[in-house]
């Protein structure tokens, strides 16, 4: 019987672990042998950015939970291998899969394959060409140690073919984030209480930031929310606020009667003011995922995106980080002259079926 570790480490992992959880759940439900481990290494370990996704997801508890949070990078990363070593030692999986571009997934896909077991990779191939964010380093590093390439677009195959990744090992199956949004839909939630009971849908804006590039630098983050506060109209903007970036827009003085600041909300009701929303602002790549296909208007707060097929067949613009460049992007949304959702090939809803399916055929 085949064994698989699955690694979850922080928020946006979560989301597309749930859905591989549930394709082999079913599987073993209907008699196929197979076993899985789940692993949190703790990367996010805070309530909001983890408890919520395990309750509102329907994924079962780890089996381990690593509490490798907290630390510069590389104490991060370091404390994740060590624990994660010792998961792998005391149980030897047949293969780790990880997903995403988080420090977990590149901290132990290196744990992995140091032990001689096989690594898949979920969301493999993606490249924003920008040396500068940690995620790109995750994923180069992750795929040049990868055996089992899952894609979600033929940007992604090509970025692997060039890197030489023979043919037969790169699968393109789709987008298992999608796959937990086309299945939580209808579980969408309204947040409750001020200020979400005076939204009006189609007559507000979500804005999600966290890279370093738009939050840490003060000035940056003051002409930023200039040119959101005067380019919406009045309108209210609701902006989930990480605590650090609290801090510096209360140091800087930044209010407004339509801006409002939460704390961060779980999956369901997130997803619920996307879905609702005139237009969302983001520097966040999975949220542009979710809003393309939602067929909801996304301005994009970065130079480079890894998901170009959000430019291409989204509702994605990217619009780099001179708040200049934002108003003529957000006019254009509030005359309601955006382009609309073409469809991504394979965002279907069962890239979860064809990843589960092609690890069977391999490792039973």
């Amino acid at each position: 019987m085949p064994l698989f570790t699955l690694v979850a480490g922080a928020r946006p992992n979560f989301m597309k672990i749930a859905p591989l959880i549930h394709a082999l759940q079913k599987k073993e439900a209907e008699g196929v042998s197979v076993h899985f481990r789940l692993v949190h290494t703790g990367q996010h370990y805070d309530k909001n950015m983890s408890g919520d996704f395990f309750e509102q997801l329907n994924i079962p508890a780890p089996n381990a939970n690593l509490g490798g949070g907290g630390g510069t990078q590389a104490e991060q990363t370091a404390a994740i291998m060590v624990a994660f070593e010792r998961e792998l030692m005391d149980h030897h999986p047949d293969l780790v899969l990880v997903v995403g571009d988080v420090t977990s997934t590149l901290a132990c896909s290196i744990s992995a394959k140091k032990l001689q077991i096989d690594v898949a990779h979920v969301e493999a191939g993606i490249r924003s060409g920008d040396l500068s964010m940690p995620e790109e380093i995750n994923r180069m590093v992750t795929d040049s140690i990868t055996d089992h390439f899952f894609t979600t677009s033929e940007i992604a195959n090509t970025n692997l073919r060039t890197a030489g990744v023979p043919e037969d090992r790169i699968h393109f199956v789709g987008n298992t984030m999608i796959d937990t949004l086309l299945a939580q839909q209808p579980r969408f939630t309204k947040p409750q209480g001020a200020p979400f009971d005076q939204l009006i849908p189609k007559e507000y804006f979500v804005v999600t930031l966290h890279r370093p590039a738009n939050v840490d630098n003060e000035e940056s983050l003051r002409e930023l929310m200039e040119a959101i506060l005067k380019g919406t109209a009045g309108l209210p903007v609701i902006f989930p606020v990480h605590p650090r970036t609290a801090k510096n827009l209360e140091r800087l003085g930044i209010s407004a009667p339509n801006l409002h600041l939460i704390s961060p909300l779980g999956y369901l009701e997130f997803n619920h003011l996307v879905q609702h929303a005139k237009g969302i602002i983001t520097d966040s790549g999975g949220v542009t995922e979710e809003a393309s296909v939602m067929n909801v208007p996304c301005i994009t707060l970065r130079d480079s995106t890894e998901r170009a097929e959000t430019i291409h067949l989204g509702t994605n613009e990217l619009v780099g980080t001179d708040p200049k460049n934002l108003g003529p992007y957000l006019a254009k949304i509030l005359k309601g002259n955006w382009k609309q959702y073409q469809g991504i090939p394979l965002w279907d809803g069962k890239t979860s079926e064809r990843i589960v399916e092609i690890l069977l055929n391999h490792y039973a």
